[in-house]
């Protein structure tokens, strides 16, 4: 049951797919291979000593609500402490602000292993992030100094505060309202709910970022103001005051991530919390979207993470089950599991799953530096526009994925699966939420299809296209069979793909509900085949290392065979989503609801 941080094949995600040298030229970084390597190192000791020993502990004594206060479980306080004492928490935050200002690729590494060795703890350092990066784009001097370097210390943390009982996805509907007072400041009263880590004890505050209406807000999401409402009040010399009004009545009984404290938050039950305006008036959801979006790819980044922690349990688990001989009859005794051929089906598509949404998202990753820290506002502005048509992927993509899975891990451990002391099923039940919060699968593929595929008429959409179109080039070029066998399938993969993009581009304004009905499908079909062309790529990568007389064959070459299989075995299914898609939409749109 425990974790082992993959260093050697994020490091080849990280050289060969995401071009971190590259990235590392065109942001002007002064960090260099050993160094990264140094960090990963550090990463790795941490998440592995400390945060990994406390996931099962988490699971098994969750946090709870004692005489109004929340206690969390055992030994998650003291892994808290640790980690922001070692930076952790200001890995990519400015310098300006105590943060260590290095590239976004990397600290998606880092953030990979922490979600890996505990998803309910690392829910804390992503919401104070996102509180983070949210302040920084609108809060003013005085703000981001009182708050951001306390947070990225961890002597505070953030939290989000978007949802309320009646008002989930559809933000218009939200009610908690911010009353003006005269010395600039605001009371706010309502109630929020599904709020991770609303109240924890790692931390005497918590900078609780809460959207709420002003008296005279317009209806709708136009309407909505985003506020810093602390739990304690902060002195003019940043020592705490008093309390503010702000109450944790409950938290909330799960499925899964047991350990994070999840919160129902009352605010102004006394006469008002006191709250701080960010930026401007009625701007809230546009300042919020920061911190979503951040979030957002965070999440993915917990699906890849929660997928291989689940992989490692069921890998070693099939190298010790002895069960039954082998069908061929080439022994006649009981062998490991891992040598039947359905075993070795399940752990290649959890595998093979695993590095091509890795590679994605490190990919992603690097694009999103290359967006914040080009010299060329052109190669910005194009690195951008590619970083958000990736996000609503990783998220979407990554989170739908390990539901699979996790769910194969439980499979392959068949009836002990089902049990939980061997830690199988606690990552099925944590991954189900992984497609739900941060906004849904369906809210991410609308996002995909409004946002990112109509707004330039699928320009970049098929711009991936064209880049995958040049891989399979290299793969027919090849003088190796395996590489040159996934050539086809790709070129299958993505002439179905380029059909879904351009029946999107077509058909959304005049038949919005037949486009719409195949939204996730198409999600789904874009996370496929681009994972797929950027595993491609690696495997690439590994022939040429061996064609160079690098050593490390059983790895390189696992690389092109893992690649050949989620290739081969995998990929046929864009051909399938695309049909549905687009020959299916009318049998749901045109569907009688009266039939339900």
């Amino acid at each position: 049951m425990s974790y082992i941080a993959p260093q050697k094949e994020m490091l080849f995600a990280l050289n060969h797919i995401a071009n971190l040298s590259s990235v590392f030229a065109q942001i002007n970084s002064d960090l260099d291979l050993e160094t990264v390597e140094g960090i990963l190192d550090e990463a790795a000791k941490l998440n592995q000593d400390v945060v990994a020993p406390t996931n099962k502990t988490g699971d098994l004594e969750p946090s709870y609500l004692k005489d109004g206060k929340v206690i969390t479980s055992a030994g998650f306080k003291n892994a808290f402490e640790q980690y922001t004492q070692g930076g952790w928490q200001g890995l990519s935050h400015p310098e300006e602000v105590g943060g260590q200002n290095l590239p976004k690729l990397l600290a998606t590494v880092c953030c990979e292993m922490l979600n890996s060795s505990n998803l309910s703890f690392a829910l804390c350092s992503m919401l104070t992030d996102g509180a983070i990066e949210a302040i920084l784009t609108a809060g003013s001097d005085a703000q981001k100094q009182q708050y951001i370097p306390k947070m990225i210390s961890g002597e505070w943390t953030g939290s989000m505060n978007l949802t309320e009982p009646q008002a989930g996805s559809d933000l218009a509907l939200v009610r908690t309202r911010a009353e003006p007072q005269a010395d600039g400041t605001y009371k706010v009263f309502g109630t929020k709910i599904f709020i991770t880590y609303g109240d924890h004890d790692f931390t005497d505050n918590i900078v609780h970022l809460v959207l709420a209406r002003t008296p005279d807000a317009p209806e709708g999401i136009k309407g909505i103001s985003l506020f810093i409402v602390p739990k304690v009040m902060v002195n003019d010399d940043g020592t705490l005051g008093a309390p503010n009004d702000v109450q944790c009545l409950s938290l909330e009984h799960k499925l899964g991530i047991k350990a994070s404290p999840t919160a129902v938050l009352q605010f102004g039950d006394n006469g008002g919390a006191t709250g701080y305006l960010i930026g401007q008036e009625n701007f809230g959801l546009q300042y919020m979207f920061v911190m979503m979006n951040a979030a957002r790819f965070s999440v993915g980044i917990q699906g890849l993470s929660v997928m291989e922690r689940a992989y490692q349990l069921a890998r070693d688990y099939a190298r010790e089950r002895l069960q039954s001989r082998p069908v061929d009859g080439s022994a006649r005794e009981a062998v490991a599991i891992i040598h039947h051929p359905d075993i070795k089906r399940m752990l290649l598509t959890m595998k093979s799953t695993i590095e091509a949404c890795r590679a994605m998202a490190y990919y992603a990753a690097g694009l999103g530096d290359i967006a914040h820290h080009h010299a060329d506002e052109s190669v910005r502005a194009t690195a951008q526009a590619q970083y958000e048509f990736l996000v609503p992927l990783v998220k979407g993509y990554n989170t739908e994925q390990s539901i699979e899975i996790a769910s194969f891990g439980v499979q392959i451990h068949g009836g002990m699966g089902f049990i939980e002391e061997t830690g199988a099923a606690q990552h099925y039940r944590d991954a189900r939420i992984l497609p739900i919060y941060e906004g849904t699968t369906a809210i991410q593929a609308n996002d995909l299809i409004g946002r990112k595929t109509l707004r330039d008429a699928g320009a970049v959409a098929l711009a991936f296209s064209a880049d995958i179109d040049a891989t399979i080039v290299q793969l027919n070029a090849s003088s190796q069979t395996q590489l040159q066998q996934m050539a086809a399938p790709l070129q299958s993969a993505v002439q179905a793909y380029n059909r879904v993009v351009h029946f999107v581009v077509q058909n959304t304004k005049t038949q919005p509900n037949q486009v719409f009905a195949g939204s996730v499908l198409y999600l789904k079909l874009a996370g496929l085949v681009l994972s797929a062309g950027q595993i491609a790529r690696g495997a690439l990568a590994a022939a040429e290392l061996l064609a160079a007389g690098n050593t490390d064959e059983v790895f390189l070459q696992a690389k092109i065979s893992t690649a050949a299989f989620y290739v081969q075995h995998l990929l046929p299914q864009s051909s399938a989503l695309a049909a549905a898609i687009v020959d299916g939409a009318s049998a749901v749109s045109d569907f009688d609801v009266a039939g339900f």
